[in-house]
């Protein structure tokens, strides 16, 4: 075998198909977010705006979040020593944990150093919780909860994305005594999309279904405090796992469960994936912590997110532009061709200082590819303007279609 031959075609097959994926060189500039600066392969250096960041807020450069770094950092270090288990468990991590616990109304979290190792650790682990346990998944469920399912070895069933009806064909197939968990998101980040929260968990209520729900797009950006939309609309009392992450809108990393308390302690006690990990350094803990604490009691953030993504679709829709709209923050241009839509973001980038990522496969169906935007409330009236301008122009330079506008 010439293994380096194999690697070669691999990697030649990606750049055919226009898939190839680069990591352009961003460093943002602190205090002045979504200003960054990149640096070229030739190493000059360019400012930029960053259209397609997941720090939705901007808390990331927040002077409460960062200035809570410094002085953990004063305190204990830059790691953690250890696996919470040794050495690695400290009164940031638990200060953490309640700030999340109290997020979701819960009566206990457990952070994680990501949310897809809370995802994969968490789901993968319910299996032996719950002996014959048959999971339902979401048809467009995160990779995370994908793989945590997967090495959960349990008999799993896949539901029509938001297909309640579906859902409901399945749970009366399954044995009646047979303990399930039914596990979807409540934003779906490449779409923007809502799951039908409530009609799920009416149809866990009446077939003794337990829930699970990934909030990674919605924790910090929906709800009077933020926890998301289960808060939003009145729901969080009926589910019974709750994921999330600190690397979205709260603007740091890393992950979480919130649950009731015998339910983390079984998920802490059983999952390798928790377990045999170093914690989180406690800094990233403590300023993960501080940005929880402000989002919940600045609504305003979540107000003005809200305005910024709405003028944004409102006047992509009027330049005609195949914009999907659910309602969210999630701003995805259809563009349906790998190459056009990696040359779209190539120009944007050098010719427009504007930077946002090509959404390729396998991350979604081929033909389906698209320019995923994420405005925040620290994006100016004057970046929307050269974002909106420069698309117009591209677009026809690209000779791709345009909706009637009237539509």
């Amino acid at each position: 075998m010439d293994y380096n031959l194999q690697i070669e075609k691999a990697l030649a097959a990606l750049h055919d198909e226009g898939r190839y994926r680069v990591f352009q060189n961003i460093c943002r500039i602190n205090h002045q977010f979504p200003k960054a600066v990149w640096r070229k392969p030739n190493g000059e250096e360019k400012e930029i705006v960053v259209w397609c960041g997941n720090d939705y807020l901007g808390m990331g450069q927040h002077p409460i979040v960062t200035q809570a770094m410094k002085d953990a950092i004063d305190v204990s270090g830059a790691g953690s020593g250890g696996t919470r288990n040794i050495s690695g468990h400290t009164r940031f991590h638990e200060a953490l944990e309640q700030e999340v616990a109290d997020l979701h109304n819960k009566e206990a979290g457990l952070i994680f150093s990501s949310a897809y190792n809370a995802n994969e650790a968490t789901l993968s682990v319910l299996p032996k919780l719950f002996p014959g346990l048959i999971i339902l998944s979401d048809a467009l469920n995160h990779a995370s909860m994908i793989e945590g399912i997967r090495h959960g070895n349990c008999e799993k069933h896949i539901f029509r994305h938001n297909d309640v009806g579906h859902l409901r064909t399945l749970l009366e197939s399954l044995p009646a005594d047979a303990p399930k968990v039914i596990a979807f998101e409540s934003v779906y980040s490449m779409d923007g999309d809502f799951g039908p929260i409530a009609e799920i968990c009416d149809l866990a209520d009446e077939f003794d279904a337990l829930t699970y729900i990934d909030e990674v797009h919605a924790v910090g950006m929906y709800g009077p405090r933020g926890a998301g939309i289960a808060e939003r609309d009145g729901l969080s009392d009926r589910i019974d796992i709750i994921n999330g992450t600190f690397a979205k809108a709260f603007g740091v990393v890393g992950g979480y469960i919130a649950a009731s308390a015998k339910m983390v302690d079984a998920v802490r006690s059983y999952a390798p994936g928790f377990i045999f990990s170093s914690s989180m350094p406690p800094a990233v803990a403590a300023a993960a912590r501080a940005s929880v604490a402000h989002l919940k009691v600045t609504p305003e953030l979540r107000v003005r997110h809200q305005r910024a993504a709405k003028t944004l679709k409102m006047r992509l829709r009027g330049l005609g532009l195949p914009l999907t709209d659910h309602g969210s923050h999630i701003v995805p241009i259809h563009v349906g061709n790998p190459v056009k839509c990696k040359f779209l973001s190539d120009k944007l980038l050098e010719d427009f200082g504007i930077y946002v990522q090509p959404i390729n496969f396998p991350t979604v169906p081929r033909g389906t590819e698209r320019l995923r935007f994420t405005p925040s409330p620290v994006h100016t009236d004057a970046m929307m303007d050269d974002l909106v301008n420069a698309l117009d122009e591209l677009w026809g330079h690209c000779a791709l279609s345009r909706m009637d506008v009237a539509v």
